[in-house]
């Protein structure tokens, strides 16, 4: 077996449990992208039954929640997005109550939860381009569930990194150490500066 090998197999093998801290940040953000997938599919639900049905968050003309869930993007498996929120957050809820009465998971289970992670920011990362620039449009339930999944996505990264279950060098275990914080706020802040840039005239007027 070679050295990447060996490696890679005492990563998969170890067993890891998680602080209070990282438990209950993955209960907050679990329940928090539930709620908006919930509720996002009730409407959904709402506007097969009434094409003229509005949502509640249908403010303005650029908070349009109706526009993004009637966009060919909000079922971009060929069913409504927030249906496989429903299952992953559910998910996430799960994996934190269980650390919270101080389960402990083998590597291999932390890799595929971590590789979950890393597939949901991509996916929030995409819908937003495509909130954005294509149609045009906010979902505030959507705003919600992806902050949860940026967050959910960088403290899973850092436990990770920290604890040996992902490969890294060591400046960036140094760096997740002292600031784990400093990512996900990066994060939400760009996301955050795309959102008033994009709607500029708009958020002034």
């Amino acid at each position: 077996m070679t050295g990447s090998s060996a490696q890679h197999a005492r990563r998969t093998h170890r067993v890891a449990g998680a602080g209070r801290g990282l438990a209950l940040l993955l209960v907050v953000t679990g329940a928090a992208g539930l709620l908006a997938s919930w509720v996002i599919t009730l409407d959904k639900f709402h506007l097969l039954e009434d094409p003229d049905f509005e949502p509640g968050c249908s403010l303005n003309p650029v908070v349009s929640c109706g526009s993004v869930m009637e966009s060919d993007q909000a079922a971009a498996f060929g069913f409504p997005n927030p249906m496989l929120g429903l299952v992953a957050y559910g998910i996430v809820i799960c994996v934190g109550v269980s650390l919270l009465t101080g389960a402990r998971f083998p590597g291999w289970y932390w890799l595929t939860f971590a590789a979950g992670c890393l597939f949901g920011v991509g996916f929030v990362s995409w819908l937003q381009f495509e909130s954005l620039y294509r149609i045009n449009a906010l979902c505030l339930w959507c705003c919600l569930a992806w902050a949860a999944t940026i967050l959910l996505f960088w403290y899973v990264t850092s436990f990770g990194v920290l604890h040996g279950l992902l490969p890294a060098p060591r400046w960036l275990a140094a760096f997740f150490g002292e600031f784990t914080w400093l990512p996900p706020v990066l994060h939400l802040g760009i996301v955050g500066m795309l959102i008033l840039t994009r709607w500029w005239d708009f958020w002034t007027s």
